[in-house]
């Protein structure tokens, strides 16, 4: 018997069966993170399966409200949203009280409250250049005064835009209006530390995580387990109960499709999100959950993640790059190739939405009205081709370019399973309208790099979002952001005099008509071919209370509840 008839007969059985997990006492939790963990050390870490510990570890002043869907921000280690200058320039925050670090040998056995210095301290140490954050682009050039954390840094130079007037208050002053500030307060990266522990621990701040957020470090067997247990002493409560609710989560490192699906089926995990496209028909049949699951109690629901899949161009590339009308017809038809529908039923299995635009679901900015101009039309993509000068053929029937020569489009791609279907998904769209496309294959950090310095003429990538703002995503296509995020290299006037003004707004009809304008320029000029945004399809078992995705917040552990009576009878019924 081979091993992929072993995993579909093992898969059959559990579908049947009841899962009977070994418990520890108490309200315990039991997932899994896709990744291994790095240091937890909110300002190095940057990979999502740290962040996602890191989210429970700390406290950051901000937080998102678990219920309000577009995400909305609410306080956290502040006790209420800051007070903000008519100006947008001052924020002043008063801290919760009581607030304490978990315990530490570096705090001498004394219960340590955390303050408002401890906020400044933790912000000024992302400047640290010995730490090489990941997240102080956040932060850089923004805050009044930070110039003088350059060069020299230490932690006695004093700047005016971080100030703690008393124990419990902060201000924070910026050197120009920042709407999107108030995100950046939100990210694991702004969690606070205390120096106590960080000079206790010299080098080695991410191998000692001390925070004062919902949960504290039980164990830590890297790469494998991690335990948190409650931190009775956070103080936030929600509904009336105070949070946590659970007593403890135990998270197990599940890199492989396989054992993540076992491992659900078999009880050893409450909840698992985002099954893979390469296993949905273990567990899904014509959209719906299979029936032997459903009789077990297990729900089924479809989250739309705050990402984009999007296939970009370079604008600067002699080929298919420049602004003159024969080369935006050329990107105009390899957009109107795209079959989306192909796409969405085949390689996504049906969990995925049509883009219409770079803005996602539930992305501050999103318009569900809008509907892209360039849809799925072969038929208006070889008209496009043949008005513009790719008329001519060569003997293969693959178009030449309007000067006659040759035309080869090169799509670089990485070198997966997943790769290679979308491959022949272009190669099936490209082909249908006369072009001839090669496909170069590499690492996708290898490809980024390459990316960024131009090398790359056509690439499908995607973008979560890091805050629920579209400027987030506007800002792919910013002229200024070329050899960085904006790998297109899309340098329009039009558009970046549009996205400039729309930086100035918050979330407002005006800057809506903006968002409008720069889709319509997106759509005319086509760096991008819009894809898709996935919909992830999350499992979760009857015994697991409150589970709700957050479109920001990787984890929401501490709002989770579980029924260990209804744990305990499930496990029952499996002897």
């Amino acid at each position: 018997m081979t091993i992929f008839r072993l995993l579909a007969a093992g898969a059959a059985a559990l579908l049947l069966a009841a899962p009977c997990p070994a418990q520890a006492a108490g309200k315990v939790l039991h997932t899994l993170l896709t990744t291994s963990e790095t240091g937890l050390d909110p300002a190095v870490a940057s990979d999502i399966a740290t962040l996602s510990l890191l989210e429970n570890l700390f406290d950051p002043l901000l937080r998102y409200d678990y219920d309000a869907r577009p995400p909305a921000l609410r306080a956290n280690a502040a006790a209420a949203l800051p007070e903000v200058s008519a100006d947008g320039l001052v924020y002043t925050f008063r801290l919760r009280p009581g607030m304490v670090f978990t315990g530490d040998p570096a705090f001498g056995g004394q219960r340590r409250e955390v303050t408002a210095a401890d906020y400044v301290y933790s912000l000024r140490r992302l400047y640290d250049p010995a730490l090489k954050s990941p997240w102080l682009f956040l932060f850089e050039g923004k805050i009044k005064g930070d110039a003088a954390l350059k060069g020299s840094f230490s932690h006695a130079t004093s700047i005016a835009g971080l100030q703690a007037p008393d124990r419990h208050t902060l201000r924070i002053t910026l050197a120009a209006p920042d709407k999107n500030f108030l995100f950046y307060l939100a990210t694991p990266a702004s969690g606070v530390v205390a120096r106590e522990v960080i000079e206790a621990y010299p080098g080695q701040a991410g191998n000692h995580p001390v925070g004062s957020g919902p949960f504290r470090l039980g164990q830590w067997k890297r790469s494998d387990k991690i335990v948190l247990l409650a931190n009775h002493d956070w103080g936030i409560t929600r509904h009336g109960r105070r949070l946590p609710l659970l007593d403890r989560v135990e998270v197990r490192i599940a890199e492989e499709f396989q054992g993540r699906m076992l491992g659900f089926l078999g009880g050893e995990y409450d909840y698992l999100e985002q099954v893979p496209e390469s296993l949905t028909d273990m567990v899904i049949r014509n959209g719906r959950l299979k029936p032997a699951l459903a009789a077990r109690g297990i729900a089924l629901t479809r989250f739309p993640v705050l990402q984009t899949y999007y296939m970009w161009m370079n604008m600067e590339d002699p080929l298919l790059g420049g602004y003159g009308n024969d080369k935006v017809a050329l990107r105009r038809a390899i957009a109107l190739s795209y079959d989306s529908a192909e796409d969405i039923g085949l390689l996504k299995k049906g969990f995925a939405l049509r883009a219409e635009s770079p803005l996602p679901p539930n992305v501050l900015g999103y318009d569900p009205a809008y509907r892209t101009p360039v849809p799925y039309n072969k038929a208006l993509a070889q008209a496009l081709l043949e008005r513009f000068g790719y008329r001519q053929r060569d003997p293969d029937g693959f178009r030449r370019a309007p000067d006659g020569k040759p035309l080869t489009l090169t799509m670089h791609s990485e070198a997966t399973v997943g790769g290679r279907l979308r491959d022949e998904l272009w190669r099936k769209n490209l082909n249908a309208i006369g072009l001839r496309v090669v496909f170069r294959t590499d690492k996708k950090t290898e490809i980024i790099k390459a990316s960024r310095l131009g090398k790359v003429q056509m690439f499908e990538s995607n973008w979560i979002a890091d805050f629920p703002d579209g400027d987030n995503f506007y800002q792919l296509l910013y002229g200024a952001n070329r050899g960085r995020a904006n790998y297109a290299r899309f340098n329009l006037p039009a558009y970046n005099e549009r996205y400039e003004q729309a930086r100035q707004l918050g979330d407002s009809p005006a800057r809506q008509t903006l968002y409008g304008e720069m889709n319509q320029l997106i759509h005319a000029y086509n760096p991008w071919v819009p894809l898709t945004h996935p919909l992830s399809a999350d499992l979760q078992h009857p015994w697991l209370k409150n589970y709700k995705r957050h479109p920001v917040e990787f984890t929401t552990w501490r709002y989770l509840d579980i029924d260990p009576e209804q744990r305990e009878r499930a496990s029952k019924m499996a002897r």
